[in-house]
Formats: C-alpha cells, structure tokens, sequence
C-alpha cells in the first residue's frame, strides 16, 4: 500500500521512456484477456476467429493511421527487436549488393549495438556526426553513399533530445539512390505527423508503450514495392505474419496497439507542447543551464536540460516525488554520459548533469508548475553545498 501511494504522488515526466496505458486502451484489451482468450491461429473454431478478426482490425488501425495497407504491417515485440530484425536481415539478403550501412553518431543503443556486431560479421558502417543542435548534414549523408550501400537507418526524432531529423529529405535522397531509407520511428508516432504516401519511407518501425499503449507490442512497416523488399525473418515459427516472424499472437496487446494509435493524435500535442514550454520558461530562472536542441525542430514534448556543476544523478536522488531520467531508459543505470550528448559537443562534466523531461497527454499544467518549484529549489540547495559551484561563482572554474 505504501509503494502505491508514493507511485499515486508521483509526477511522472518520463514519458519517452515509457507512457501508461489510456482506460479506453485497457478496456479494449481486457475481453481478451478473460473472455476470449483464444490462440488467433486456431482457426476451427469460432473463438479463434474472432481473436484473429481483432488482429485484422488492430493491423487496419495501424495502417490507417500511417496512411498506408493493413498487407504492410507486421506485429512483433516492439521497436528494438524490428530493429534487430531490419538491420540483420537486410545485411543477411542484400550481401550480394553490398555490405555498408549509413546511420548516426547520436542513434538508438539498439541500432548502434547491432551495427558493432553487424562490423564483426563483416558490415561496413558509417556513423555521420551530428552538429551541436543534433541534426545530421544531408551533404555529409550524399557524400557517405557508395556504391556498396545497401541502407540508411536514421531515427525520425531522437528519444534523448527529442530533436527531428530531415525525414523527408533523407527519404527522398534515398528514393533517389536506390537505397532502403528504414526509420525508427518510436518517438514520433503520435506526437508528429507521419504520411507514408508523402514521405518515402521503406521500412518504419514503432513501439505501443510510447503512444499510450502495452509495452511488449509494436509493428514494423515495410513498404509494397514492384522489386519487394527482402528482408530475413529474425524468429521462425508457426508461420505467423505471413512467415515474416513467428510465435503466438499476443492479441490482448496488439488490441491495445490498435486502439492507442487510433486515438493519439498529433493535435493533441499542441497543448503537451505549451506545458512543455512553460517547464522551460520556469526553469529558465536556474543560472548556468542549457536545453539541448533547443535551437532547432524537436518533438513537442520532450526537454533534455544541463544543470552546470551539479550531477543529474543527485537531483533525482533528491527528488523522490519526480519520475526522471538521465538519458535513454535503455542505458539510463549507467554512469557513462549520454552518447548523444558527447556527439554533439557537450562537454562530458554537462553531459552528466542533463536531466531528460519528456511529457504526456495526461500531464497536467498543475504538474508541471510543482516539478519547477521541486527542481529550481533542489538545484540551488545543491549547489550552495558545492565547492565547484562556489569555485565558479568566484570565477576560478568554467
């Protein structure tokens, strides 16, 4: 009881890292859960129809709203395993073309982790630098492009910054050359508008528990072209997903994958946007702080914010009622700073006093003033004990 109620006064703005599920989500999965619990293989009675029914209606509600066909939507664990699935299956099929993969310095752990061990296996990759706001160059991506290049993964918004890449351009350069534009896409469904009519995306790849949805659950899109996209499956099986990837159909959470991204909308964000801009322009207040990517287009609910002299890992320690995070649920309990950050240009001592806040649909104005007050009384608490601040202050130190 005690752990609920500390988690009932929380206020959570780790939002990127994960969201919690919306009551209208979670009352469209529990039927099938405790009524019809059916294997959607089992074909032979009416049971298993009707989970495999719901499996069809939650791929068009995908679809729908990519703007693309329900046959081009594949269901799996989520994000990181599509990655793995992409990057090692199109290594796997397209070796005859050529071995080299273009990504970025500042990309997901799960796509980086993967490229090392795709250079083991004998991959070429190319990791673009990113300026100080985050962004790629589109001159640095044409230059990397040769001959033997077979794909461009590049995320749509980073999920430490929340900074947006040039999807468009990346994806129309790709068209241009031939090559495979695949997108982790995480971050931005929902938040950002995405048409795969208008942006020429091959392959995109997207999580439930980052839209309001289970976690366990995501699809990855691969694109009907007159040359199909080959891509080898990453777990055999029964014959799921047309034998692109197999195991039993987790229907309650790809039900809950279904209605999550057929009610998250973009407009809805304009309102997270202004929360997310009044944090900023409260906490604007703290001397020597510094919002990352803030000088170029980022997601509308997400702020990444050094506190110089002070390390994040003690302002969250000191703030039990604040859900935060340093950087990447993935690799946030490490001690390293953010490889995103370093990327950029970021001194290493500020890499390590940046805190993440990413918001939700269900973040409130009231939360957001609380946190403010929370954060700008912690900070100068800290640093009145700080003899590096003090030191600063003086004008000894940077």
């Amino acid at each position: 009881m005690l752990i609920f109620i500390q988690m009932k006064n929380m206020i959570y703005l780790d939002n990127n890292a994960t969201t919690r599920i919306l009551d209208e989500v979670w009352e469209e999965m529990t039927p099938y859960f405790i009524q019809n619990y059916a294997n959607a293989s089992s074909m032979y009675h009416s049971m298993g129809r009707e989970a495999n029914a719901a499996i069809q209606r939650a791929r068009a509600q995908v679809a729908a709203a990519l703007q693309c066909s329900p046959k081009e939507i594949f269901f799996n664990s989520g994000a990181t395993e599509s990655i793995n699935t992409v990057l090692q299956g199109a290594f796997s099929r397209y070796r005859s073309k050529g071995n080299h993969i273009i990504t970025a310095m500042t990309e997901h752990k799960a796509v980086l982790s993967c490229c090392e061990q795709l250079e083991k296996q004998g991959a070429r990759i190319t990791y673009l630098p990113v300026d100080n706001q985050g962004n790629i160059t589109i001159t640095d991506l044409e230059n990397a492009i040769a001959p033997d290049t077979i794909m461009v993964c590049l995320m749509a918004a980073n999920n430490e910054t929340g900074v947006l890449m040039a999807t468009e351009q990346i994806a129309d350069l790709c068209h241009e050359r031939d090559i495979l534009f695949f997108c982790d896409a995480t971050q931005a469904i929902g938040k950002i508008t995405l048409d795969l009519q208008q942006v020429k995306i091959d392959i995109l790849c997207l999580s439930a528990h980052k839209i309001h949805g289970p976690k366990g659950i995501g699809a990855l899109y691969i694109r009907r072209r007159s040359k199909p996209i080959q891509l080898s499956p990453l777990i055999l099986g029964g014959g799921q997903e047309n034998g692109f990837r197999g195991g039993t159909y987790n229907v309650p959470a790809i039900v809950g994958l279904g209605k999550a991204i057929s009610i998250v909308d973009p407009q809805n964000y304009q309102l997270v946007q202004q929360h997310r801009d009044l944090l900023e322009a409260e906490l604007a207040d703290i001397p020597e702080i510094m919002v990352h990517g803030q000088g170029t287009s980022r997601l509308p609910n997400t702020s990444y914010i050094s506190f110089k002299h002070v390390l994040a890992s003690e302002i969250m320690t000191a703030c039990p009622t604040l859900a935060l995070s340093s950087g990447s649920a993935c690799v946030t309990g490490s001690r390293e700073p953010s490889h995103v950050l370093l990327a950029m240009g970021v001194p290493k001592e500020h890499a390590l006093s940046a805190i993440r806040f990413s918001l939700s649909l269900l973040t409130s104005r009231e939360d957001i003033l609380q946190c403010a007050g929370i954060i700008k009384e912690t900070v100068n608490k800290i640093r009145s004990q700080s003899p590096l601040w003090q030191l600063h202050c003086s004008g000894l130190l940077d």
